[in-house]
């Protein structure tokens, strides 16, 4: 079984996340690909772009970020 990544204060451009659920200040990291309708039916999903995810540690909401 997969150990789930280490939950701490993060910030974006400088302001301190916070779930807007529960109050919480605590997420956990991932990386999610963002699919596309005509990558995937060519079979390139791989070469979508990539979204940073802060998933909240207390209720587990999940909040989306990508590069500009």
């Amino acid at each position: 079984m997969k150990e789930k990544p280490e939950a701490k204060q993060r910030s974006i451009n400088g302001n301190t996340l916070e779930c807007p659920v529960c109050k919480n200040d605590t997420f956990w990291m991932r990386k999610t690909l963002m699919n596309t309708k005509g990558m995937t039916f060519f079979k390139l999903d791989w070469a979508n772009k990539e979204a940073q995810n802060y998933v909240c540690d207390s209720c587990g909401y999940v909040h989306w970020f990508i590069q500009p």
